[in-house]
């Protein structure tokens, strides 16, 4: 058993752990470890908080003061169907950048370093989809304080608002493996940011974010209801009203089990192949 225990200590002190022989809590202070990075940076380079705090500000004034009037009738009533959608459709969009800052991590050789770390393996990864989590929180904030500024009252209380937030967060935490997949994958920043914005563009704007589905031609009535945005759009609206079902919340869910359960599995096998 000595003989064991000095050979995983050299190994250790190696960098060469695998996965299966790393600590029992090596897996969480790790992570931790690597969002608190992601967390000096922020502090280091404030603006990358601009896209999480004027952005979305900027896309609810401006969609309910030009379109209100047009499709509701009135910017109040409009505020009171389109805050929801906005907030999901602009958080869904934010996640790209998860994928965005990893590729710069790995265009300056930082994921080279990483990967000679004795760390749990995929840590740089979720330590940054966990202080994601805390962006995503910060511009939920920020649009909803506005909101009630603005006048919006949903009939679900701070019980609905917070399941919304739950609900969007859980959402988005499962989308990013998407982007995180395609920064490994693709050559450049500029060709994920393209190709992530071509991709999410048609899922957040074909959706249900902006109007009721039922005015919208049969034949793109069914992209819209199967489109996962509209199921998250649908179920956070519901649930800021306090009408959301357990069956409705449970969709969601799978959507998100779905998503992670396919990309994530991926990402992780591209992470740990990476420069082989």
């Amino acid at each position: 058993m000595d003989q064991i225990s000095k050979k995983s200590d050299h190994k250790a002190s190696a960098g060469i752990l695998t996965p299966e022989e790393q600590p029992t809590g090596n897996a969480l202070s790790s992570s931790l470890t690597f969002g608190w990075r992601a967390l000096l940076r922020i502090k280091h380079v404030p603006d990358q908080l601009f896209d999480f705090t004027v952005f979305p500000v900027i896309i609810l004034l401006m969609f309910t003061y030009l379109f209100g009037g047009a499709i509701a009738g009135s910017t109040a009533d409009y505020l009171q169907f389109i805050l929801p959608g906005i907030l999901a459709m602009t958080i869904t969009m934010l996640t790209m950048y998860t994928g965005v800052d990893l590729k710069r991590d790995i265009e300056k050789g930082v994921f080279d370093r990483f990967q000679t770390l004795p760390i749990w393996l995929p840590s740089p990864l979720v330590g940054a989809l966990l202080i994601d989590m805390v962006r995503y929180t910060i511009a939920a904030t920020i649009m909803l304080a506005l909101g009630f500024v603005l006048g919006f009252r949903p009939d679900g209380g701070i019980i609905g608002i917070i399941l919304a937030i739950v609900l969007l967060l859980i959402f988005s935490f499962c989308l990013s493996w998407i982007w995180i997949m395609l920064a490994l994958i693709l050559k450049s920043e500029k060709s994920l940011i393209m190709v992530s914005t071509i991709l999410i563009v048609p899922f957040t704007f074909v959706s249900n974010v902006f109007v009721d589905p039922y005015t919208l031609p049969v034949w793109l009535q069914g992209f819209v209801d199967v489109n996962p945005v509209s199921i998250l759009v649908n179920t956070v609206r519901d649930a800021m009203n306090g009408i959301a079902t357990p069956e409705q919340i449970g969709w969601l869910l799978l959507v998100c089990a779905l998503i992670a359960g396919i990309f994530a599995p991926i990402t992780i096998h591209l992470y740990r192949n990476k420069n082989k």
